[in-house]
């Protein structure tokens, strides 16, 4: 199985503060994989290299083979952890913009998507409750036929509920081929349908493994996150 994604030494740092240290890592095709641990342990700046919004201090991160680039913002949809769309814009704008930007943009899908929701497409993105703009901004996201999906704390502001049907979103609408990456520190909500995990602390990673190797060992992911984890 092929590897969508690659880290060699990758280190980022931000002035006197290193972020990330020095990590390896291969995320192969196909799998749901939870990038988890604490709030400041380095997620945050690891899906922003895959992005292409930072730039490694040193090492390398590439994806399907190449550096975050032009190309690679082709394969890759990224879901920030803050808003990133404009309030004021109906959302059919929204789809609008991502079927014009994006090749692999289905606006079928994100109206289908919409609709099961009863969520207004007509509506400007003010007047919907925080739940359902961050619904929105991962529908948009999950309409792409993307070959990996980077989501940052896609559960972490919502409620229960909320946080069911983002993940049944996450599982239903992206491709069999593809890797979603989801970043958290909510395991247990997310443990259902991890295929792997990664543990990661103070830019270091922890554990690479799969869910099914934790479960033959009698283990929970979320167990062993905690014991991993104990202050």
């Amino acid at each position: 199985m092929a590897n969508i994604l690659e880290c060699k030494h990758l280190k980022k740092q931000y002035g006197s503060f290193t972020a990330l240290k020095s990590i390896n890592l291969e995320l192969p095709e196909g799998k749901v994989i939870g990038l988890l641990g604490p709030n400041g342990s380095g997620k945050t700046t690891l899906i922003k290299l895959a992005s292409g919004l930072l730039l490694p201090t040193a090492g390398e991160i590439t994806i399907a083979g190449n550096k975050p680039g032009v190309e690679t913002k082709k394969l890759v949809a990224y879901l920030p952890e803050r808003n990133y769309l404009d309030l004021s814009k109906k959302i059919t704008k929204h789809v609008d913009f991502m079927s014009d930007f994006y090749k692999d943009f289905n606006a079928e899908r994100a109206y289908e998507m919409l609709d099961r929701l009863d969520i207004d497409p007509k509506r400007p993105l003010k007047d919907l409750s925080k739940g359902n703009r961050e619904k929105v901004q991962l529908i948009l996201v999950m309409s792409r036929d993307a070959k990996l999906y980077l989501l940052d704390e896609p559960i972490g502001g919502v409620d229960p509920a909320a946080r069911d049907y983002i993940l049944e979103t996450i599982i239903d609408n992206h491709p069999a081929d593809s890797t979603v990456l989801i970043s958290t520190h909510l395991i247990a909500d997310v443990e259902p349908v991890l295929d792997e995990f990664v543990f990661i602390r103070e830019g270091e990673i922890l554990k690479h493994a799969s869910v099914d190797e934790v479960k033959a060992e009698g283990n929970t992911v979320d167990g062993l996150f905690r014991e991993v984890f104990r202050c």
